[in-house]
């Protein structure tokens, strides 16, 4: 049984309406037909056993035969990667292999050396994108609920709401901090933050700023790593010795 999540599609009584990107997957990619099973996922993780019962010129209907209550949140580390917003398809790319390693939630901030600025008014459409693209890595790894993903503003501002055990800022200007001492401070660690900065790096006053709220500065040796390199290394590094990966 092939397995979607449902996005914004409606679910209204045993009925579920697919249109938009999720139609054009199933019903002109897959070309799957009336009375093919699925199971569908909502937003907030519920799920849906149901049999396609229509295939339109732009929608496709699903009968839902078996619900279940959303599940908890996945076990094991919880990570949020708060990224400098890089430009090109490089936040696309951190977005799926993050996903793929277990992140929990994927926050992209403003920096002052990054290229790419959003608008409000593209935001919005990069916002539907994003999610779209963590749902189709989470369904593609067997993670049941996908990462929250946020567009947000400054770094300051998107790091006011970090409540994290371990706060970490990867600076190729840090000599002294290495990764294995906060490892050393921390034999056990149930949730983490990481700041990554874009494509020029983080400017002083945007390392002050991650500082003030609890983030300590941490270096991975020698190597300066892109920043689309750079948020998946520390995602598999954090999984091994915290998480699922060792």
């Amino acid at each position: 049984m092939r397995g979607f999540f449902l996005g914004d599609n409606p679910v209204e009584g045993d009925l579920a309406t697919v249109s938009g990107e999720l139609y054009r997957h199933m019903a002109r990619v897959l070309r799957l037909k009336a009375g093919a099973e699925v199971q569908l996922t909502g937003p907030a993780g519920a799920q849906f056993d149901g049999v396609i019962e229509e295939v339109g010129a732009k929608t496709l209907t699903v009968r839902l035969k078996v619900r279940e209550s959303a599940p908890e949140p996945e076990a094991g580390l919880q990570v949020t990667l708060y990224q400098g917003l890089p430009k090109g398809e490089k936040f696309d790319l951190i977005l799926q292999k993050c996903t793929e390693l277990g992140a929990s939630e994927i926050v992209a901030f403003a920096a002052a050396r990054s290229v790419v600025k959003l608008s409000a008014e593209r935001g919005a459409g990069r916002q539907e994108r994003c999610e779209r693209i963590v749902a189709e890595a989470a369904r593609q790894c067997g993670w049941r609920l996908p990462p929250r993903v946020q567009l947000g503003g400054e770094l300051a501002q998107v790091l006011r709401e970090s409540a994290h055990q371990v706060k970490l800022l990867l600076w190729e200007d840090e000599t002294t901090t290495r990764l294995s001492q906060v490892f050393a401070a921390h034999p056990q660690a149930q949730s983490v933050a990481v700041v990554v900065g874009p494509e020029g790096g983080l400017t002083p006053e945007e390392v002050a700023a991650a500082r003030s709220q609890g983030f300590v500065p941490v270096s991975l040796g020698r190597r300066i790593l892109r920043t689309e390199t750079a948020g998946l290394a520390i995602m598999a590094i954090l999984q091994f010795h915290w998480g699922d990966l060792g």
